[in-house]
């Protein structure tokens, strides 16, 4: 089958899941992001051991990781107190702990490594909790962060696809070679055009919020494609893995997400939302 054909239908599917997911509600937008947040945590663990990075416990790692989302999502919905996140605490511990009866690595690089899949990874994708419930279940939020998203990586690649031989700065050549000024500029003025829209949809927002959170998701969702490639220019590889036909891995799908979304929880909450 054709590249382009099996880009296209994968994307399709990707998209569709992330859509349906949101929008059939709260059972579904957990089972979700849980799933998710099981196969980056995965496929995180599998690069770093892969490319002899360290040597995480993945077990314990993934497990963790999971329970912090659902700790989020029971905390927020109202259906838990501040003492379900008491086990992931004790989990935390556990990792330094468990370094001292493994035999295998560098003792302070497992530890490194293995707190920064909960920060990278756990934490941003607990922390759309916080943008899903105010204080009831909406997908509102949660939808807009993936739809800025989608609409940042498209007018990127049609403005810089477009503009970029005649306007060529990069934005990182250092890091990713193919990414240009003009492409962000054009994928912020797609992401502010939706941002009205979703303003418009709402009908009772604030205009000036709905183009703050797209610049914000714009620019962190830009950085975290960034850092991903950076991730992937020092392990020496092209992508994180092959988990979506034509696209590579899950974390090359949701590497913006990763930095997008904790930077629009705060804005969220900063604005007062």
């Amino acid at each position: 089958m054709p590249n382009v054909l099996v880009r296209a239908l994968s994307g399709i599917v990707y998209v569709a899941a992330i859509v349906g997911g949101i929008l059939l509600g709260m059972s579904t937008f957990c089972l979700l992001f849980a799933i998710i947040c099981t196969i980056l945590l995965h496929e995180f663990n599998d690069l770093l051991a892969e490319h002899s990075v360290a040597q995480v416990n993945g077990t314990v790692s993934v497990i963790s990781g999971v329970y912090l989302f659902i700790a989020f999502f029971c905390y927020c919905c109202g259906s838990a107190g501040e003492v379900i996140f008491a086990p992931y605490i004790l989990s935390i511990s556990f990792m330094l702990i468990s370094e001292l009866y493994n035999k295998k690595g560098n003792a302070i690089a497992n530890w490194a490594y293995s707190f920064a899949g909960q920060l990278y990874i756990a934490l941003p994708l607990s922390l759309l909790n916080v943008l899903a419930f105010n204080p009831i279940y909406s997908p509102v939020l949660p939808l807009a962060i993936f739809v800025f998203l989608w609409l940042n990586d498209t007018g990127a690649y049609c403005f810089g696809c477009t503009l970029s031989k005649k306007i060529p700065y990069k934005l990182f050549p250092s890091v990713s070679p193919n990414k240009s000024w003009v492409g962000s500029v054009g994928g912020g003025v797609l992401v502010l055009l939706g941002a009205y829209i979703f303003y418009l949809i709402q009908g009772n927002g604030d205009l000036l919020f709905w183009l703050g959170l797209g610049l914000t998701v714009c620019v962190f969702g830009t950085w975290g494609d960034l850092v991903e490639s950076q991730l992937k220019r020092t392990l020496g590889v092209k992508d994180s893995g092959r988990f979506l036909p034509g696209h590579g891995g899950a974390l090359d799908r949701f590497d913006s997400a990763l930095l997008a979304i904790p930077a629009a929880a705060a804005y969220v909450l900063l604005w007062g939302v």
